[in-house]
């Protein structure tokens, strides 16, 4: 018997093309065998070799997706390290959630998900999309550098009591955008970064800007006392004039947009994998189809959220609602 992606000729081994309309995405990854093939051709592009003998023959075990080593016996799966090992739901579905998350302008929820792909349970989709997420995120990502806007916003609705950096019931997002010059327009934005911090003191700002933003940049930010410290610690930083801090202030209110339009709000326990999602969308918006690319090559290396570990706290509680 031989290797079945050595004889399918549904798609070709050596290169596949992405898709640039929706048509196209069902001519390529309509079936599960399509699907699969792209998988092998994102684990092995130089041909299958056996990780135990270093064999290059194998045998393809269809209904389980496990490749067999003719030599040894070694069964290597063609999902295992993805976050779609051992799914239950059609490679296909997982395909046209990863091209509908990266390639639709506003996003797409859980329910809408369900709805379009008739998923029986909400929370198969919204654990897919959450999985999506999460290979969204690139531990070893660069830091953003050169000229950067930095605030902070609050994602909540209205609450009683304190506003401004000390209001209760909400939570606090920090922001940094690079800035990158424009033919067209002068400025524009360039990569994004998004973080959930506890507080708006130096020590928690920072935590995110050391993470994030490479030393000798030049950090502008509004006259909040929190940012004072950061010229001692090997960034330039300087004080906003009046409406300077367009590109930041833009990126949250899109963000609030977002939320508000797509979620309908989310909770304070998932808030920051939408984040994630929003600054993957953000610094991919003008590769879309690069992005989908990304995505599913992302999740060759980065293990998804459990259903356990999504909802051990109760997903429908703390709803987080955008600002109005």
């Amino acid at each position: 018997m031989s290797g079945y992606f050595e004889s399918n000729p549904q798609i070709e081994v050596t290169e596949i093309d992405f898709p640039r309309n929706i048509l196209e995405f069902q001519e390529l990854f309509g079936t599960e065998e399509a699907c699969e093939q792209y998988l092998f051709q994102v684990k092995w592009p130089e041909g299958f070799v056996c990780p135990r003998c270093e064999n290059d023959a194998y045998y393809y075990i269809k209904g389980r997706r496990l490749l067999e080593c003719t030599e040894c016996g070694h069964q290597t799966s063609l999902t295992a390290g993805t976050v779609m090992h051992r799914t239950r739901t059609p490679l296909r579905i997982w395909f046209y959630a990863a091209y509908l998350a990266v390639t639709q302008t506003p996003g797409m929820s859980a329910r809408q998900f369900r709805r379009q792909v008739g998923l029986k349970s909400y929370e198969v989709a919204f654990n897919m999309l959450h999985k999506l997420r999460a290979a969204m995120v690139r531990p070893e990502r660069d830091k953003i550098h050169g000229l950067v806007e930095m605030d902070e916003t609050f994602i909540g609705g209205p609450e009683h009591g304190k506003v401004g950096r000390g209001a209760l019931g909400k939570v606090l997002v920090a922001g940094a955008v690079e800035i990158r010059d424009n033919p067209k327009d002068g400025t524009m934005s360039g990569r994004l970064r998004l973080k959930i911090i506890p507080d708006a003191s130096f020590e928690s700002l920072y935590s995110f800007i050391s993470l994030n933003i490479e030393m000798k940049s030049i950090i502008v930010t509004d006259d909040w006392r929190g940012y004072w410290p950061l010229s001692k610690r090997k960034y330039r930083h300087r004080v906003a004039g009046p409406g300077e801090l367009i590109h930041i202030h833009r990126t949250f209110g899109n963000l609030k947009t977002w939320l508000r339009g797509t979620h309908h709000g989310v909770s304070e326990k998932h808030l920051q994998a939408y984040l994630n999602e929003f600054v993957f969308r953000h610094n991919r918006r003008f590769s879309p189809m690069a992005a989908f690319k990304r995505i599913l090559g992302l999740a060759m290396h980065t293990r998804g959220p459990t259903y356990k570990e999504l909802y051990k706290s109760g997903e429908r509680e703390g709803w987080v609602h955008p600002n109005e």
